[in-house]
């Protein structure tokens, strides 16, 4: 992957946190011409740098109320179950990520769910049936400390 310059690394910044400015303003913070700002986040969008843009929602105000972290383990490692695994999570839309992580579990889902009666159908009706689930370990979150999508780009 090119070496991202300066400019690049401050109109990421930027863009992270205040994605829906208006290209007429991220180029005057970058002190370039709209054009040339235009082009520069084309490039950057092109290259996979820019993944996409999106809108926070805060979970509560469409009934979410519970977060929780839940650890997996499979029962072999085998690639055809861990496909299905991983195939399986995807798409599950309460799922809002999943790592394949080293230690003790497998895998670390990041869930969103509504209340406990919830929480109990994703683990018994959607998580614990897919082929290859040893077991899991469920922490729910009491507080949000810190959240965030921005990346230190300094």
């Amino acid at each position: 992957m090119e070496k991202l310059d300066n400019t690049d690394l401050k109109l990421l910044a930027i863009i992270q946190q205040h994605g829906r400015i208006s290209n007429a303003e991220l180029a005057r913070q970058l002190d370039l011409s709209p054009p040339a700002t235009l082009a520069r986040t084309k490039r950057l969008e092109d290259k996979g740098v820019i993944q996409s843009y999106a809108a926070l929602v805060a979970p509560e105000s469409v009934g979410y109320d519970m977060l929780c972290f839940v650890h997996v383990s499979l029962q072999l490692h085998q690639s055809q179950q861990v496909e299905s695994f991983e195939r399986a999570v995807k798409e599950m839309p309460e799922v809002l990520a999943c790592h394949h992580v080293t230690g003790e579990y497998d895998y670390l889902l990041k869930v969103v769910i509504r209340n406990r009666k919830d929480l109990k159908r994703f683990a018994v009706e959607r998580l614990t049936p897919i082929p290859g689930v040893a077991r899991i370990y469920t922490s729910l979150v009491l507080s949000e400390v810190k959240s965030g999508t921005a990346l230190p780009l300094e």
